[in-house]
């Protein structure tokens, strides 16, 4: 699994012409599963995304979890993460997870992220979706559930 994790002033997506999913300060967090992720996985990503001290300290330096700081999470998910474009022009998506495998995984990582007292939003699993977000640094990290431990 791997995770996309911005930090934001302010973030929302949306569906055609209703927002579904709005944030202020925070985290969005696009999330990616592969055709070979469990529970395990989602796990890992999920305590990765809820303690990763990314947020300023009182002298500046980055120090701090998104729950110290009273932060929310957007969380999109994003099979294009999964996307290889080693060869030709056009990614191949083969390593992506479909939908029936990746939706509950996805679902997971949100729910564990919600259990941990995360105010937790999240986009529409599936759709067409527009994310709209201020980056705040410009601070990203990047996560993968096979590369974390």
């Amino acid at each position: 699994m791997r995770a996309v994790v911005q930090r934001v002033t302010a973030a929302s997506v949306r569906v055609g012409d209703r927002i579904v999913g709005e944030i202020g300060a925070g985290l969005v967090v696009l999330v990616g599963v592969a055709r070979d992720d469990d529970g395990h996985d989602a796990e890992i990503i999920a305590t990765k995304i809820a303690g990763l001290r990314i947020f300023d300290d009182r002298s500046g330096a980055m120090n701090v979890a998104i729950a110290d700081v009273g932060g929310a999470v957007l969380a999109v998910s994003q099979f294009t993460l999964y996307g290889d474009a080693r060869k030709g022009r056009r990614p191949s998506f083969i390593a992506a997870a479909h939908d029936d495998q990746a939706r509950p995984l996805f679902d997971r990582v949100v729910q564990l992220l919600r259990d941990t007292g995360l105010q937790t939003q999240t986009g529409e699993f599936g759709a067409e979706m527009h994310v709209t977000l201020t980056n705040d640094g410009p601070v990203t990290v990047l996560l993968d559930s096979r590369k974390t431990f």
